[in-house]
């Protein structure tokens, strides 16, 4: 999909035109693979840990209750999404299929998205291996320049290994 985005240099995002409206690409993505990662089970019983994490804080009122409780649900699950979808590029980083910076308001933030926005660069060698369908074709989305905001590009350094990584916000 990333690739299916990208233009001519192989740049993706940080904005995805979709339905006539700009939306980051990670959220893209997010929204784009949620169906793949349904189960049954897993959403019920996300539904029950909020329904009680939420117990104390409800009005009574059963359907602005059952709305409030999907919304939160919802909310977890585009979070764990998001979650996801940066492990995955970080394995295509690792493989060498595809690159990333951050475009946007640099901010003195521990992670390096802090306050800027993705773009992902898909390395012209595996542009070249596949095949030429490109969103406009296919009437998915197409990736947008951001909105009026002259970008400033940061590189941050790498985090030295050993330090609480990502995942560790999902371990058990």
């Amino acid at each position: 999909m990333i690739a299916e985005l990208a233009d001519e240099r192989g740049h993706a995002g940080p904005f995805v035109k979709c339905e006539g409206r700009p939306v980051l690409l990670r959220e893209w993505l997010c929204e784009q693979l949620l169906p793949m990662s349904e189960r049954p089970g897993r959403r019920a019983s996300l539904r029950r840990r909020v329904e009680g994490e939420l117990a104390g804080s409800l009005s009574g009122n059963a359907e602005l209750d059952a709305q409030r409780i999907e919304q939160a649900v919802d909310e977890q699950v585009r979070a764990i999404g998001r979650a996801n979808v940066s492990r995955a590029v970080s394995e295509l980083v690792k493989a060498g299929i595809v690159s990333r910076f951050y475009q946007g308001y640099a901010t003195n933030h521990a992670h390096q998205g802090g306050g800027r926005n993705v773009v992902y660069v898909v390395k012209p060698e595996v542009l070249q291996l596949l095949p030429k369908a490109r969103s406009e074709t296919i009437g998915v989305a197409s990736s947008i320049a951001a909105p009026s905001v002259a970008p400033i590009l940061v590189r941050v350094p790498q985090r030295k290994r050993g330090g609480a990584g990502q995942g560790d916000l999902f371990a058990a």
